[in-house]
């Protein structure tokens, strides 16, 4: 059963249609009862909103809307479908902060009631695991640690010292006054099996879907790993590295320290990015790039 974070009746936006949706969704992975946004850019991939129904749908007023994603869905048509996909939030009083929990004090790590936490794990004193967190087995967690929010992780991790998993990435907009739109966070963090994640680096939550770090990646210390970013298998990030939102990198990347990918970007298999590289459109499978901006 899908996980419902909100119940609002779509009348309020759209007078002729009478349900509730209950949660996020992106065109990447559409889900019924749910909001969503489509912006003239993403046009192309709007037929994934036939996959779902009785969803309430932000749509760019430019761009006509098909018949039969009229029939399934309440379309509310505006001038910045984004900008008004935050906005619902704000008008609904909708947030998903995290909630105090009831926990146990394990060898001075604090464990949330509710945490699944595998075999011959190691987790030192000052770690706090939430109640929505999974771990698998012969996981390390280092002295301060937080892992926070919907996290899976898998076996023969390591996470060393006070990294941070699952905070909110900055998701904003702005409204037609310039003061700001901010959506919250509902996705969550995937980390594989035999991942290393380095001390101080923080791993922000998906905005909507979740933020993943594949099998045998590694993260060096004092990263930003922002949300919804795809890490793929055995991909290296050295230390100091930014990713932005939705940006990715595939298997077997070389991301040098002090780098910066730009949001939506991705760095092909094999690719390697140069020492403070920053990175603003893809790079090619097996490519090598460096500079200001990488080429």
């Amino acid at each position: 059963m899908e996980k419902e974070f909100f119940r609002v009746d779509v009348s309020q936006y759209v007078s002729n249609r009478d349900y509730v949706v209950t949660r996020p969704a992106s065109l990447d992975h559409p889900k019924d009862h749910a909001v969503m946004f489509v912006t003239e850019c993403f046009m192309n991939r709007s037929g994934a909103l036939l996959q779902c129904q009785d969803c309430l749908v932000f749509w760019p007023k430019t761009v006509e809307v098909p018949a039969e994603i009229k029939a399934r869905h309440a379309l509310y048509l505006c001038d910045d479908p984004h900008g008004q996909y935050c906005r619902f939030y704000t008008e609904q009083g909708i947030t998903y902060l995290p909630k105090t929990e009831e926990f146990e004090i394990k060898n001075g790590a604090y464990i949330a009631k509710g945490a699944v936490i595998g075999r011959n794990g190691t987790i030192f004193p000052g770690a706090y695991i939430g109640g929505e967190v999974t771990i698998g087995d012969d996981v390390f967690i280092g002295s301060g640690a937080r892992l926070i929010g919907e996290v899976h992780i898998g076996n023969r991790v390591v996470i060393r010292e006070n990294t941070v998993i699952g905070a909110d990435g900055l998701s904003t907009d702005r409204d037609e006054n310039g003061e700001a739109l901010t959506m919250p966070q509902f996705g969550g963090v995937v980390i594989e099996d035999d991942v290393q994640i380095g001390a101080l680096t923080v791993i922000a939550r998906g905005a909507i879907d979740n933020t993943k770090i594949r099998r045998g990646a590694k993260i060096d210390n004092s990263s930003f790993i922002s949300h919804n970013v795809i890490l793929g298998e055995d991909t290296f990030v050295v230390g100091e590295t930014i990713m932005f939102g939705s940006s990715s990198a595939g298997k077997q990347a070389f991301i040098s320290g002090n780098s910066t990918i730009r949001d939506g970007k991705h760095i092909g298999d094999r690719a390697i990015v140069g020492m403070g590289a920053v990175v603003v459109k893809d790079v090619e499978d097996g490519a090598i790039v460096k500079g200001n901006p990488a080429r």
